[in-house]
């Protein structure tokens, strides 16, 4: 299979695989042995784009978080391809660093750097916004991260339209850094969220949207039916599509779409996502490298209009 063309996340520069690698299960459902599998087969087949966050996998009964980042940081020096993977992280929810004052955002800064073992983190994501801190101290903080070299881009998470458009007015005004992309919590049947006035704060400022849970908690990957029972961490919060007809629509659609193409559902869900307007790169993550050859596939598989028209409207 040839590698999938690298596409530009948004003003930063950057050119990302189409599917960019979600590092959520790593210290926490796949150890280490088993993430350096996963993480190998897929910088075999392109992939260069790899998600985390400092408060990976804070849940988990003995983890304190930073343990996906340590995972990615020992990867990377034992591989030596440090300089050919883009490496996104996060601040804000880790125990130890929690919210986003500047203080906080720097020293979170220098603890992600200290756990992936590298002099830089090529994209930094405000987590989850924190309304209560102003947007000027966020992106100030932020564009001292990217004038020490630390940060070579910024982005941002779960955050309110308004409060997107005022730190990127803010960026543009004070001539700050800017944040480039944006993850937000999209997918086939999570839509309301992102389309509407957050997208188009995305598409006017050129922003990259690079949307999590683009496979619904696992729901969107088939193995989930009304009346199965599936063995998964995740199993809980996939009930709550299961049991709507909207759920039940989408379904049948990407079994009928998979099947024309000779393609497996979750390559046509993340391949519906992935044509989305402002969508560069969806993220998805695999636990085996088993589960990788059906999220790589999205970057080899384009849908007709019609079949990107079906899926839109059975998850409307």
């Amino acid at each position: 299979m040839t590698s999938p063309s690298p596409r530009r996340l948004g003003s930063s520069g950057l050119d990302v695989f189409p599917l960019c690698l979600g590092g959520n299960v790593f210290g926490w459902t796949a150890d280490e042995a088993e993430s350096f599998a996963v993480l190998d087969a897929y910088a075999a087949a392109g992939g260069n784009f790899l998600d985390t966050a400092d408060s990976y996998s804070a849940w988990a009964d003995g983890n304190r978080g930073g343990e996906s980042e340590t995972i990615i940081g020992r990867w990377v020096r034992a591989r030596g391809n440090r300089d050919d993977m883009v490496i996104a992280t996060k601040v804000s929810q880790h125990p130890e660093f929690p919210g986003l004052t500047a203080a906080t955002v720097k020293a979170a800064a220098d603890a992600s750097l200290r756990r992936l073992g590298t002099g830089h983190i090529d994209l930094y994501y405000t987590h989850f916004d924190k309304p209560e801190v102003p947007v000027e101290e966020i992106v100030g903080a932020l564009d001292d991260l990217v004038r020490a070299g630390k940060v070579r881009h910024i982005a941002a998470s779960n955050i309110s339209p308004g409060r997107l458009r005022a730190s990127l007015d803010f960026s543009d005004r004070e001539g700050l850094a800017k944040y480039v992309a944006l993850q937000p919590h999209y997918n086939l049947v999570s839509r309301d969220t992102y389309e509407g006035e957050l997208q188009e704060v995305a598409a006017r400022h050129g922003l990259a949207a690079v949307p999590y849970y683009a496979l619904a908690a696992g729901f969107l990957t088939g193995k989930y039916r009304p009346g199965s029972t599936v063995d998964s961490a995740r199993a809980g919060r996939v009930a709550q599509y299961l049991d709507g007809e909207r759920g039940r629509r989408v379904l049948t659609a990407l079994d009928e779409i998979a099947q024309a193409h000779d393609a497996a559902v979750p390559t046509v869900a993340l391949a519906w996502l992935a044509a989305r307007p402002t969508v560069v790169a969806p993220i998805a993550s695999a636990r085996t490298v088993e589960q990788l050859p059906a999220l790589l596939a999205v970057g080899e598989l384009t849908l007709t209009d019609a079949e990107l028209a079906r899926l839109t409207q059975a998850s409307a």
